[in-house]
């Protein structure tokens, strides 16, 4: 059964999501304090964080930027404001979802099992051995010929869907699909820069090679050199 943090100051909204997850099977933690649930977060093991914005003692962006200095666990926030560039933003720190107060519980709890499911890992179509890459899903790296890449959280999901599906055109909302961002969020262009920072990263390992291809109008696919 998985683990979930609940990290909000408010008895009354927590207690409605720890009912609406137990009833789903989840086990549940909750804390009050952003300080508080990142000490427990680097000593014990949660699958996931629902992580409020308006916290008494850190924001919540702060307590997500501080997380991701240690952990991958996928988070999602809570809050009262539905401004577009809170949302953007976020997405940017590292959140995998973003949901706005008022909400409906068994929502919530619908939107922790997709990204439970989205973050389990599967084994890759680019086996070690075949092709320039090899993808260590448990370790989250991704070596190019036989070095190890760099990469923020959402270059390397980018990266991982490419390596899915080799050949496949994915356009840019697949791609926000796969790495579990709302496509109405406002982030499409974005992809784009996180794309054009990937080709950089490849290029200094390999200068000439091109394995992510670009088609106009359509979107982005990989292929193995």
């Amino acid at each position: 059964m998985a683990t979930i943090l609940i990290v909000e100051d408010e008895a009354a909204i927590a207690d409605t999501l720890v009912y609406a997850l137990q009833a789903e099977g989840f086990v549940t933690r909750w804390s009050t304090l952003g300080g508080e649930a990142l000490a427990l977060l680097e000593r014990e093991v949660c699958d996931l964080v629902i992580l409020d914005v308006g916290l008494p003692d850190i924001s919540g962006f702060e307590a997500c930027k501080r997380l991701r200095r240690f952990s991958e666990v996928p988070v999602m926030f809570l809050t009262a404001r539905n401004d577009e560039i809170d949302r953007v933003v976020g997405l940017e720190i590292g959140a995998d979802d973003y949901v706005v107060k008022p909400f409906s519980p068994r929502e919530v709890a619908a939107r922790v099992k997709a990204i439970l499911k989205r973050v389990t890992p599967r084994e890759p179509v680019a086996r070690p051995g075949e092709g320039p890459f090899h993808l260590d899903s448990e370790r989250v790296r991704i070596a190019y010929h036989g070095q190890p890449l760099s990469l923020t959280r959402l270059e390397f999901q980018l990266l991982q869907c490419l390596l899915g599906q080799p050949e496949r055109v994915f356009s840019r909302e697949q791609l926000l699909d796969a790495i579990g961002v709302p496509v109405d969020a406002g982030y499409e262009r974005n992809i784009d820069s996180h794309i054009k920072s990937l080709r950089a990263k490849l290029r200094q390992v390999a200068a000439h090679a091109e394995p992510i291809q670009t088609h106009r109008g359509l979107g982005y696919s990989l292929r193995l050199e």
